[in-house]
């Protein structure tokens, strides 16, 4: 019984240990970071607010809205252009503001990139390595140099 205890009792202790992060993880956290989410909430709303402008544009030069006003044809074209520059500025605004934030944080992630690929290529050669000669050194004779300090 007292073994159940304390292989419950680290399974416990396990959840709340602090996991040392991954450079993957953290590159993650900065590849989020470099697309900021206030840029796309920007976007969202201005696209939003340039659209309804374009269609409120259109219903006063149509006179569904604004019957009685002798000035809706001119005043609809008018709002409607303002809505038409809004939406077709908006994505160069969207790159834009989205280039910024990837400005800012283009050396990290590309710094933890070459890191990861490295460590990466590294232990793809090593398990090429072991492929090639299963049991160390070149034909399975043991290590390929001898250690430090011993001659041949």
């Amino acid at each position: 019984m007292k073994n159940l205890d304390t292989v419950y009792a680290e399974r416990i202790a396990s959840e709340y240990d602090q996991k040392p992060a991954s450079k993957l993880v953290a590159l993650k956290k900065l590849d989020r970071k470099a697309k900021p989410l206030p840029a796309q909430v920007f976007t969202y709303t201005f696209g939003v607010i340039g659209t309804l402008l374009l269609g409120v544009g259109m219903c006063l030069c149509m006179g569904v809205i604004g019957q009685g006003l002798s000035m809706a044809m001119p005043l609809g074209i008018v709002v409607g252009v303002v809505g038409i520059g809004m939406v077709s500025v908006n994505y160069p605004v969207h790159k834009r503001l989205l280039e910024q934030g990837r400005k800012k944080y283009a050396f990290e992630i590309m710094e933890l990139a070459k890191d990861i690929t490295a460590e990466n290529a590294w232990k793809a050669d090593e398990q090429v390595g072991e492929q090639i000669f299963p049991h160390g050194g070149a034909h399975g004779r043991g290590p390929a140099f001898p250690p430090a300090g011993e001659g041949f």
